[in-house]
């Protein structure tokens, strides 16, 4: 199965004073194609605070930084679900961007994400409907 793409513009603002994007917003680029691809599931993380009493938090990020992204470029950022357990998800996920010899990857990241409880802030488990949906994205 092909992983969710979502397409990310750079601002000026994602940039450092070397003018290319600062290391530490390849992670919300990261954080807005797993949102994206709830959404596009059907799944609001607002609603699933509310309705289902969980939200997602990050666990742990491992990430490569190949090659540097720079203003106004257009980046394509994917999410695929590589693990599925109880009360956690781990993501492989990557940015690129277009060039005339096809995609260049420019960073790649594993993201493990835990499931938990809204107000306890306790491991719970990932709705069962969900999960399921999300053992098919991988």
């Amino acid at each position: 199965m092909s992983p969710f793409t979502w397409p990310v513009r750079v601002y000026y603002e994602d940039t450092d004073a070397g003018g290319v994007v600062f290391y530490a917003n390849y992670l919300k680029f990261f954080e807005r194609a797993r949102t994206e691809m709830l959404r596009a599931m059907g799944y609001e993380q607002d609603q699933l605070i509310t309705e289902q009493g969980i939200i997602f938090v990050v666990r742990s990020v491992q990430v490569d930084y190949l090659m540097p992204a720079r203003f106004n470029e257009l980046l394509q950022v994917t999410a695929k679900v590589s693990v599925t357990k109880k009360a956690s998800l781990t993501f492989e996920q990557t940015i690129s961007r277009s060039t005339h010899m096809g995609d260049a990857i420019l960073t790649s990241g594993v993201i493990r994400i835990a499931c938990l409880d809204a107000t306890t802030m306790r491991p719970k488990a990932i709705p069962e409907i969900l999960l399921e949906q999300l053992k098919h994205e991988h």
